[in-house]
């Protein structure tokens, strides 16, 4: 396939799948299994693209908590963001330090899509029987963070997936809300590590060797496709259940399994 229809495919494909909770990780390292291993830059450059669409989607929530900080609601809503990002921030150096990689094989992806299916069915039996609630407490800040050093660490977890579900068993039973929460604390986790892979690699001198052309082209992809996706799910989840993603995880799971 030619490069250039190989981008927009990869960048289709992490638009639509960072924010359904299916694992964008895995669904590229499935596609990139058959089109051929890209960058990690190149990776976390078109989850940024994708995080650009939320940052569009929620601007005026963002802009009332940046410009009315004074206002306790907020404040707390803030401080309860950055600890979850703190969390992730630390998970994931840690994670770094001790080597822990992406796989290079589908079967583990498999599994992963396999269990968190069986884990959103379990999540939404449990949050069937409770009220709907939009409080956001401490717990489910450190649970959110803690999710999204799970998900980085088992690709095909799914970041979206592990942080909503973390929030709901934690007490947030609104679907809304805890996607809401999920969303906004995947901006900075993915701008960090869009960052972070940057650095990295400018040190390591293979800048150079990046194509910012296919980087580029990724990014706006799939910031238009993820733009699309979200303002979807979030129409679907206020009348819907997340069960329909837990077949589909698990239906693709055992496909993946029998193929390889």
């Amino acid at each position: 396939m030619d490069n250039f229809l190989q981008v927009i495919l990869l960048g289709i494909i992490e638009g639509i799948t960072e924010f359904l909770p299916i694992s964008s990780t895995g669904h590229l390292l499935i596609a990139q299994h058959w089109l051929g291993r890209r960058s990690d830059l190149f990776t976390v450059a078109i989850q940024a693209g994708a995080i650009l669409a939320v940052v569009v989607i929620y601007w005026r929530r963002l802009w009332n908590l940046s410009v009315n900080f004074a206002q306790p609601d907020n404040r707390d809503y803030l401080y309860k963001l950055t600890w979850a990002f703190a969390i992730t921030v630390a998970g994931g150096f840690a994670a770094k330090e001790v080597g822990l990689e992406l796989p290079e094989t589908v079967a583990p992806i498999a599994w992963a899509l396999i269990v968190g299916g069986l884990v959103i069915f379990a999540v939404e039996a449990y949050a069937e029987r409770q009220p709907p609630r939009e409080i956001l407490s401490w717990g489910v800040a450190t649970w959110v963070g803690a999710a999204q050093i799970l998900a980085a660490v088992f690709p095909g977890t799914s970041r979206s997936a592990a942080t909503i579900f973390a929030a709901m068993l934690a007490g947030m039973t609104s679907r809304p809300a805890a996607a809401e929460f999920a969303f906004l604390v995947g901006i900075p986790t993915m701008f960090a590590a869009t960052a972070y892979e940057s650095l990295k690699m400018y040190e390591a001198g293979s800048m150079a060797q990046e194509n910012f052309g296919d980087l580029a082209l990724g990014f706006v992809v799939s910031a238009v496709v993820a733009f699309i996706a979200v303002k979807w799910l979030l129409h679907y989840i206020q009348t819907h259940r997340f069960t329909i993603f837990a077949w589909y995880r698990i239906a693709l799971g055992i496909l993946l399994l029998v193929a390889v």
